[in-house]
């Protein structure tokens, strides 16, 4: 990291500059190539026993998911995150927004219950139900997380601690992405974690975050002392001016947290009515199945007719009463005890 009171080499930041001042992480880059590996193994394993896994959760979790944490840490994004506010915001926006969505999108934690063994599978269930997994997972609890964390990183000091201490810069990162992920992943719904809400409450917590990013941005953007106290100007870098670059930081926190909130909005209202036209496909293929029981039973020989049939005919006859529509219908796979399966779909693991 550049140190205050030197003359940084670093030429101005351009699209030139993106590709030509990127850096490897090795040990970055070793975790996403090992996650990336593990989940495409989990599909290869799927696919070994006959299941299929939808190409577009595979290319979701590792394009833009995988995909962006590896451009804005090891591109020239990484490079400038510690001379450019506006370079740091990007990454903000992206570890703890961008990233978390596609990941969640790719649905890992559904993968992994159906390919683990049994007894890795069930040590993955139980801590998916642990007290800590619902605490952290209940959605006002990562709500407040999600909010208060760069209030308290901008305006506490913290963030000049983060430029002067390697370990704290790299542990943000991963703070980032962490509270993106307790946010981003019970909303979406896909994998099965506690905390997942019904939809209308989902998208009225996603529409309560909105704000926050407008009010801290506009406040970065009219503030007149540097959130860094004197370490950008300390750079004495002649092609950049920390005040300006600081308006830029605050008007990128602001529309990029408005462009991730809408489309978020939009993919729950896209999830939902999904989900709807499931459900009622479902109760439909049910209604379907007991007409037909009915009319077989009813074409039998020796079939009762269908006044003996009905409950009152049952009730003066002593027979059991036959059972009313809603008796049958099937039970929401949530109050079940089956093997997990994936929020908002009909698929379903097999029983071990």
């Amino acid at each position: 990291m550049a140190a205050p009171g030197t003359v940084s080499a670093l030429p101005p930041f351009t699209g030139v500059s993106l590709v030509s001042q990127g850096r490897l992480d090795p040990f970055l880059a070793l975790v996403l190539l090992l996650s990336a590996a593990l989940y495409l193994y989990g599909v290869y394993r799927l696919r070994l026993r006959g299941d299929r896994w939808p190409v577009g959760r595979t290319l979701l979790f590792l394009v833009p998911g995988l995909g962006s944490v590896v451009l804005v840490t090891m591109s020239g994004v990484g490079t400038y995150d510690d001379t450019l506010l506006s370079a740091h915001m990007i990454q903000h926006m992206v570890l703890g927004m961008v990233a978390p969505i596609f990941l969640a999108l790719g649905a890992p934690v559904t993968l992994a219950l159906r390919t683990l063994p049994v007894r890795a599978r069930r040590g993955l269930v139980a801590l998916l139900h642990s007290r800590v997994a619902r605490v952290l997972a209940f959605p006002l609890v990562a709500y407040a997380l999600f909010v208060a964390t760069p209030f308290v990183l901008y305006f506490t000091g913290l963030y000049r601690l983060t430029l002067q201490h390697a370990w704290l810069h790299e542990l943000v990162h991963l703070h980032f992405m962490v509270v993106g992920c307790i946010f981003f992943w019970p909303l979406l719904g896909l994998d099965p974690l506690p905390g997942r809400w019904p939809y209308p409450a989902r998208a009225l917590l996603m529409l309560l975050s909105t704000p926050f990013h407008a009010v801290l941005g506009l406040t970065i953007m009219q503030s007149t002392d540097l959130i860094a106290g004197d370490w950008y100007p300390n750079l004495h870098l002649s092609w950049a001016d920390p005040h300006a670059d600081q308006v830029l930081a605050g008007g990128i926190l602001w529309a990029g947290g408005e462009v991730v909130s809408v489309t978020m909005l939009a993919v729950l209202v896209v999830q939902w009515m999904r989900d709807s036209d499931r459900e009622a496909r479902r109760v439909d293929r049910r209604l379907e199945l007991d007409r037909a029981r009915v009319r077989a039973a009813a074409a039998a020989p020796g079939a009762a007719t269908p006044a003996a049939a009905s409950p009152e005919a049952a009730a003066t006859t002593g027979a059991p009463a036959p059972a009313a529509d809603d008796d049958v219908w099937e039970v929401p796979w949530w109050q079940t005890q089956g093997p997990v399966r994936s929020a908002g779909s009909d698929e379903r693991e097999p029983s071990p």
